[in-house]
């Protein structure tokens, strides 16, 4: 699973790919370990934080939320992030499941 439940909303784990031609999903992405993450492409750069607010950006118009619904918690630094969106989990879900 590429998101966990929480009492807030929905932390997704996110496989980041900056400089894209396009953006919007690629689909999932197993890492070494096993673990899934939702793997997303955006155009920004990976530089002073463009690319993670692309990803802000890029989320918040995909699920149709406000950008302040969506933090990134870890993964500053790395393509491999983890995002925590405030809201209705199970509504949440079915948006990012019909992604798949």
């Amino acid at each position: 699973m590429f998101y966990q439940k929480t009492s807030d909303g929905l932390k997704v784990f996110v496989r980041l790919s900056p400089k894209a031609k396009r953006e919007g999903l690629e689909g999932i992405h197993t890492d070494p370990d096993g673990t899934e993450r939702l793997k997303i492409a955006v155009s920004a750069p990976p530089v002073d934080g463009k690319a993670n607010e692309a990803l802000i950006k890029w989320l918040s118009k995909y699920l149709h939320i406000a950008k302040s619904a969506v933090t990134l918690i870890s993964g500053l630094t790395d393509r491999s992030k983890t995002v925590m969106i405030v809201g209705d989990s199970d509504e949440l879900i079915k948006k990012l499941e019909l992604s798949k």
